[in-house]
C-alpha cells in the first residue's frame, strides 16, 4: 500500500481528496493543525488506511523534523498533495503586512519546503508523485485577491520547474487548478454571487470537491505516469 500525505486534510477539499484517495487504495496521512470530527469519523472507518498527523505549516522550522517522523511512523510518502492553504480576502492597499506575510508563509513557502523534504525519499525510493493545488485566480484575477492569487501562481511556477528538476528521478509534479467549488472558501458568497459565478461557466454550475479529489486521484495513478509539470482545470469551465 502506497502512503500519501494531504495537507489540510481534516476538512473540506483536503478532507475529500483524503477520502478519495483512501478507496483508492493509498494509505493516507492527514496533515492539519487540528483534527476535525468529520475527519475522525473518516479514521475510525478507514480500517487503518486514514491517519492524521498535526502539524501547522506556519511553523516552517518544524516541517523536517516532521517529514523525517512521519517516515519512520507510517513508510516512505509515495505521494503528496499540498492542499492546505489561507483564503484570506482583502484589498491590497488595505491588508495588513502580517497577513500578507501570512499567507506567503503558509500557500508557498510551506509547501516548497515540504516538497523539499518530501521528494528526497521519493528520489532514493525511485519515483513518487507531487500534486499542488493552485487555482484558476492565479491565472483569471480576482477583486480582492490579489495576494491569494499571487501565491497560487507561484505554485503553477513552481510546479512546472520542480517537474524539470526531479523528472529524471521518476517523480512526477502537477497542479490542480479548482475554479469556484462548494467549500468553506466559498461559504462567504451568497447565494447570488453563487449564483453569477456559476452562470458564467460553460456548463453553468460549480465543480465539487469530489471532482477536484477526482483530478488528484487520476494525477496519483499509474495512468498519469507521464504527465508532469501539467495544470489541471476543474472549474465547469468558467475559463473556457
Amino acid at each position: 500500500m502506497r502512503n500519501v500525505i494531504v495537507t489540510g486534510g481534516s476538512r473540506g477539499l483536503g478532507l475529500e481528496i483524503s477520502r478519495r484517495l483512501v478507496s483508492d487504495g493509498f494509505r493516507v496521512l492527514a496533515v492539519a493543525r487540528k483534527e476535525s470530527d468529520e475527519l475522525r469519523d473518516e479514521i475510525a472507518r478507514s480500517n487503518g488506511a486514514l491517519s492524521f498527523a498535526p502539524l501547522d505549516l506556519a511553523e516552517l522550522d518544524a516541517i523536517p523534523d516532521a517529514v523525517l517522523r512521519w517516515k519512520k511512523e507510517f513508510g516512505a510518502p509515495y505521494g503528496l498533495v499540498n492542499n492546505a492553504a489561507l483564503g484570506t480576502e482583502g484589498l491590497l492597499a488595505t491588508m495588513h503586512n502580517s497577513q500578507i506575510e501570512m499567507l506567503t508563509r503558509v500557500n508557498v513557502t510551506a509547501p516548497i519546503i515540504l516538497s523539499k523534504y518530501v521528494v528526497r525519499n521519493m528520489m532514493s525510493a525511485g519515483g513518487g508523485r507531487i500534486v499542488n493545488i493552485s487555482s484558476i485566480i492565479a491565472s483569471t484575477g480576482y477583486n480582492g485577491l490579489a495576494v491569494y492569487g499571487a501565491t497560487k501562481a507561484a505554485l503553477v511556477g513552481f510546479t512546472k520547474s520542480l517537474a524539470r528538476e526531479v523528472g529524471r528521478m521518476g517523480v512526477t509534479v502537477n497542479a490542480v487548478a479548482p475554479g469556484f467549488i462548494e467549500t468553506e472558501m466559498t461559504a462567504s458568497l451568497d447565494a447570488d454571487d453563487r449564483a453569477k459565478i456559476a452562470g458564467r461557466a460553460a456548463l453553468r454550475r460549480l465543480a465539487a470537491p469530489e471532482d477536484v479529489a477526482n483530478a488528484v486521484a487520476f494525477l496519483l495513478d499509474e495512468k498519469a505516469r507521464n504527465v508532469t509539470g501539467a495544470v489541471l482545470t476543474v472549474d465547469a469551465g468558467a475559463t473556457a
